[in-house]
């Protein structure tokens, strides 16, 4: 998937945003994501985990937050990572 990328936070987080509109299950990426990582919270619009030693931000849009982090091209590979997870069921 394509992602745009924005820095965020003073360039301590970086924000992946699919360029396609997507729409993510919020109950079936919990699902999968509590088995990943940590979640520290959750609704219907974002889930919050802890994963891969970053703060991880999933929003029902398909955009992805990682924090900290800097590096755009390790964003769009690790966001790439977790729709694919996702997404896979």
């Amino acid at each position: 998937m394509k992602f745009t990328t924005t820095r965020l936070c003073g360039g301590l987080a970086i924000m992946a945003s699919p360029v396609q509109e997507t729409d993510v299950d919020m109950i079936q990426a919990f699902s999968i994501l509590s088995k990943a990582g940590e979640i520290k919270e959750h609704d219907e619009l974002m889930i919050v985990m802890s994963w891969k030693g970053m703060d991880v931000t999933v929003y029902r849009q398909g955009k992805v937050m990682f924090h900290p982090l800097s590096d755009k091209a390790e964003a769009v590979i690790l966001a790439n990572e977790i729709i694919d997870m996702i997404s896979s069921v």
